[in-house]
């Protein structure tokens, strides 16, 4: 059981520094900041329209 659980860490710390040794890091990182932009975009428009509705609902009473 110890055997197998430092085989697993071992595979652990191979796997990141492969990604780290062949650059791939680099675009995981990119997707990852691309995603998170693509939300605060995402999230500022639902903004935009939740206070243009807010506004009508004002101006209606």
């Amino acid at each position: 059981m110890l055997a197998l659980q430092s085989f697993a860490q071992n595979g652990a710390a191979s796997f990141t520094e492969s990604i780290y040794a062949s650059g791939k890091i680099y675009v995981v990182v990119a997707c990852i900041v691309l995603i998170l932009f693509g939300l605060l975009i995402f999230l500022f428009s639902i903004e935009k329209r939740l206070k243009k509705l807010e506004e009508k609902s004002r101006h209606k009473n």
